[in-house]
């Protein structure tokens, strides 16, 4: 592989990664089961900001329960563990001003990326 195929194709990561966490933050999506169950690795895990634990069954029960709120991402971060595996990091603000540093793990599997694992950490208001 050349070395622009390379930074082509992680690029193509990078995006992947970036329109699944946006994605995740969508009402639409954060309302349908069916996304979420796409979205979602089966062994899929959280820990929230508020430090509780949460499995794929709950988080969806969650998500699908909510009145979401927009949520803006900045400082967006993707870094490759290996060729199916990448660390995303990135600060989330919600429509209150609270901020909340985000770290993602993606594994891939069936040519599509799925959320591992994901911890919030709150860290204050703008």
């Amino acid at each position: 592989m050349s070395l622009r195929e390379l930074f082509l194709a992680r690029a193509r990561v990078d995006d992947a990664l970036y329109d699944s966490e946006m994605a995740l933050t969508d009402p639409d999506v954060r309302r349908s089961r069916q996304h979420l169950e796409t979205l979602l690795h089966p062994d899929f895990r959280e820990t929230g900001s508020t430090g509780e634990a949460y499995d794929r069954a709950t988080m969806i029960d969650l998500m699908v329960s909510e009145v979401p709120g927009r949520v803006m991402i900045r400082d967006f971060s993707a870094t490759r563990l290996s060729d199916d595996v990448a660390l995303v990091s990135y600060r989330s603000i919600g429509t209150s001003g609270q901020e909340v540093r985000r770290t993602s793990v993606w594994v891939r599997g069936d040519d599509r990326w799925q959320l591992r694992h994901h911890q919030g950490t709150r860290v204050g208001h703008l």
